[in-house]
């Protein structure tokens, strides 16, 4: 299995950004999918995530009310819409895909994406 990332780049503060992850290979059974990101220095904190059996969606307070996750269950992709960016928003973003919410949220599976980077300027 294989997860594929992209949408990162360089914005200013108050731009927007959408990162695409969508997973690819042999079928496993997942029903999550979500977002963590890392600075240097630091541990990966969780950032979001999508539950494809009741479309819920879940995002940590530093995002809450800027960030919008969405997912396509029938191409095992999600989305992430970050608007209002911040400069603590820089960071690589990594997309993960897990069987349970919970496993998602906590960074629980062996299933991450390669990252993809985002940096805000003032």
């Amino acid at each position: 299995v294989q997860l594929q990332a992209s949408g990162g780049g360089l914005v200013q503060a108050g731009d927007s950004l959408r990162l695409s992850c969508e997973a690819s290979g042999r079928d496993f059974e997942k029903d999550a999918m979500g977002w963590f990101r890392q600075v240097p220095g630091k541990e990966r904190e969780f950032v979001s995530a999508f539950d494809f059996i009741g479309d819920n969606t879940y995002y940590s307070d530093a995002v809450k009310g800027r960030f919008t996750i969405s997912g396509d269950n029938a191409r095992s992709a999600i989305f992430l819409q970050m608007d209002n960016l911040k400069l603590e928003d820089t960071a690589v973003y990594y997309c993960l895909a897990a069987k349970g919410l919970w496993a998602v949220i906590t960074g629980a599976t062996d299933y991450w994406g390669q990252g993809t980077q985002v940096t805000v300027s003032s």
